[in-house]
């Protein structure tokens, strides 16, 4: 037979594996009915080409090679050179100096000659008929002096590329030679005039 203490015993032993089945099974019913509720996600790995779709080249790409951008006529470069003027002055800020609506292509130097400031050249716009003064670091529509020597002007010459990119070369321009019709027109030397001499009578 078996005394109080064993009994005692046993029953709390089957009180308490009749409590931990009563505190697992609601956790295992709601963990059985997350992964029933949960989709399976299939994962579909694609690599290479799909085997069922009929073979097709891959394209060729023509890289496009970017040309310079348009430059404007020279009325509208002088248009924006006004404009630009005209806001300077309103803000009381230095206005830009005329050579910036002048292309590189459109200026002849005329003469050289030396200043207090150093080296000075004049040049003449061609479109326009006019001449100005300039020194090294005068800046035009498409680039700027960078130096002048005894027979010639140094530019660093700047192109535009549509694309935004910028291209800078070196450029020279020489002193303009006077035509053979200029040379035959320059004036002859003028003789010297000597008054009467006056005869006493």
């Amino acid at each position: 037979m078996m005394n109080n203490k064993t009994k005692t015993f046993a029953g709390l032993m089957l009180g308490g594996a009749m409590t931990i089945v009563a505190v697992a099974s609601p956790v295992m019913a709601q963990d059985s009915n997350t992964k029933q509720s949960t989709p399976t996600q299939t994962r579909t790995v694609t690599s290479g080409r799909d085997p069922f779709r009929k073979y097709e080249p891959p394209k060729v790409v023509l890289k496009k090679i970017a040309g310079q951008t348009s430059i404007p006529s020279i009325q509208e470069r002088i248009n924006l050179y006004k404009a630009q003027k005209q806001a300077a002055m309103s803000a009381r800020m230095p206005a830009p100096k005329p050579t910036t609506a002048l292309l590189l292509s459109e200026i002849q130097v005329v003469g050289i000659s030396r200043t207090p400031r150093g080296y000075a050249a004049i040049v003449e716009a061609t479109p326009i008929k006019l001449s100005y003064v300039i020194y090294p670091g005068e800046s035009f529509y498409d680039g700027q002096l960078v130096g002048i020597n005894d027979n010639n002007l140094v530019f660093r010459h700047e192109t535009v590329f549509t694309d935004g990119r910028r291209e800078k070369n070196v450029e020279t321009k020489p002193l303009r030679q006077p035509s053979s019709v200029q040379a035959l027109a320059t004036p002859a030397p003028t003789a010297e005039v000597t008054s009467p001499a006056v005869v006493k009578q």
